[in-house]
């Protein structure tokens, strides 16, 4: 059957990735599985966050993408390890992706890990890798109502960047639209209202970093 199929795997992958975050845990590593749709702003974000946090943490990248390294090579360039994954296809990563490509990192020479997974706000959602905590962003450009066509990842992430404020007054969203929705589906979850291309709201997302990190 169908439902056993799909069962089976994410049972599989459950178990891939308790061994991640075990390994991750012995190595002192805080992950982040960090998620969202194709031009959000991932990268644009790891990018200030690398520039903002690499003197003060010993950082790397996973990114992962259905084709191409454009987007390892743009972090590599500020100064941190970054492996790429092309999943040729696949709309997420999985619990073995990440731990096949585990032994090109010095874990033991690392605080801080940031996946960047496929851009899709469904099945990254639902495949754990062993991170952590899962981290999304909305850009205020995709609308206010993503919470209620997408409430899964919404669920499951720990944080919410809100991006490209600055763009607000061009655009339809009303970010408190955004935060209500989300806070209805999640009561937990953090969320930072940002630009990543003016700086706004970012030196509250490194602050919850480094908080997480215990490197204050």
């Amino acid at each position: 059957m169908k439902v056993s199929v799909v069962r089976n795997i994410l049972e599989a992958n459950e178990a891939l990735a308790q061994k991640n975050r075990k390994l991750f845990k012995e190595k002192g590593l805080f992950t982040i599985n960090l998620m969202s749709s194709p031009g959000a702003g991932k990268t644009t974000l790891l990018e200030n966050t690398v520039e903002a946090l690499k003197d003060r943490l010993r950082m790397a990248v996973i990114e992962g993408d259905i084709q191409s390294s454009v987007d390892a090579r743009r972090i590599a360039k500020k100064g941190v390890q970054a492996i790429q994954i092309n999943t040729d296809g696949g709309c997420h990563l999985d619990a073995n992706m990440i731990q096949n490509v585990l032994a090109h990192l010095d874990l033991d020479n690392l605080d801080l890990l940031i996946v960047e997974n496929v851009g899709n706000l469904v099945c990254p959602a639902e495949f754990d890798i062993g991170e952590n905590v899962k981290a999304m962003i909305l850009s205020v450009t995709e609308g206010d109502d993503k919470p209620l066509k997408y409430p899964v990842m919404f669920r499951e992430s720990a944080v919410l960047l809100i991006n490209k404020i600055d763009l607000l007054p061009y655009t339809n969203c009303k970010i408190n639209n955004i935060n209500k929705a989300a806070l209805k589906l999640n009561p937990k979850i953090k969320i930072f209202e940002v630009s990543c291309r003016t700086g706004e709201g970012l030196e509250n997302w490194y602050k919850w970093i480094r908080q997480q990190t215990k490197k204050k």
